[in-house]
């Protein structure tokens, strides 16, 4: 199915903000969001009447990484064992990926297509959808489309794990505005509540060399029980949320919403 343009279709986007959006902390964090991954999922429990009936390989526990961006945690799944696929619309980032694979030596299949069209029935073991990518969507309803394909694309006793920015948080650390130089660049950002804290509208001023770009933007915002629903209407047996990549509780002290939906083994 073919959809129509958005925001984030835009390549130079992406190509502007990513020194904002992946400095070297986001880098820095991979082995602990790696290891959390592989944890939640519990790859290690299955047993082998499981991995008979699943059909899976020798090759390592296979992961699919929607919105991959630059392969940030796609390689390192890599690099302990995965087979892995990477799905993303940015042509550089996914080009990028695809020369530090290769650098590496590591097989990695990067994909570019949006995710609300990439289904690849019951093959992966693990389908994460990381770093606040969810919820950008114009409908809804292409949200949940999002968490059907992963559901479908799952073994069974496949996870599904999302990292997002919950409503919960939103609300107790908002700010209207905000400055900040990174990686010489200064963003000016302006936010704004929308729909009844439904959704947050980001408003991202970059100046570089005296050069002004500017994005608008909204993100829908899940509160943990939304986000919970969600996941279980399309079908996943249970859910579990968490406030940190340490298993800690989503409760006032939250870092940010993580949901792990696991599908039933039959």
């Amino acid at each position: 199915m073919a959809y129509k343009k958005e925001w984030f279709n835009e390549e130079r986007f992406w190509e502007e903000y990513a020194p904002i959006m992946f400095d070297s902390q986001h880098w820095a964090e991979v082995p602990l969001v790696a290891d959390s991954v592989t944890r939640l999922a519990k790859l290690n429990l299955y047993d082998d009447t499981i991995l008979r009936e699943t059909n899976k390989t020798a090759a390592g526990p296979w992961a699919l990484d929607l919105c991959c961006g630059f392969g940030r945690i796609t390689l390192e799944l890599a690099r302990r064992g995965f087979a892995a696929t990477g799905v993303d619309i940015t042509q550089s980032y996914l080009q990028t990926a695809r020369e530090d694979a290769a650098y590496e030596h590591l097989d990695i299949e990067f994909i570019r297509m949006d995710v609300r069209s990439f289904s690849r029935p019951q093959f992966f073991d693990v389908v994460t959808n990381l770093y606040i990518s969810f919820g950008y969507f114009e409908n809804p309803d292409d949200d949940r489309q999002v968490v059907q394909n992963a559901y479908d694309s799952l073994k069974p006793g496949g996870a599904f794990i999302i990292e997002t920015l919950g409503k919960e948080i939103a609300v107790r650390d908002f700010a209207e505005r905000e400055w900040f130089t990174r990686a010489g660049l200064t963003i000016l950002t302006e936010y704004t509540p929308v729909d009844s804290w439904a959704g947050l509208k980001n408003r991202w001023i970059l100046i570089k060399e005296g050069e002004w770009m500017e994005r608008t933007f909204t993100q829908r915002l899940y509160a943990a029980s939304e986000l919970r629903r969600l996941l279980l209407d399309v079908g996943f047996a249970s859910v579990e949320l968490y406030g940190d990549w340490n298993d800690g509780v989503y409760d006032n002290r939250a870092q940010m919403l993580i949901a792990v939906g696991r599908k039933s083994l039959k």
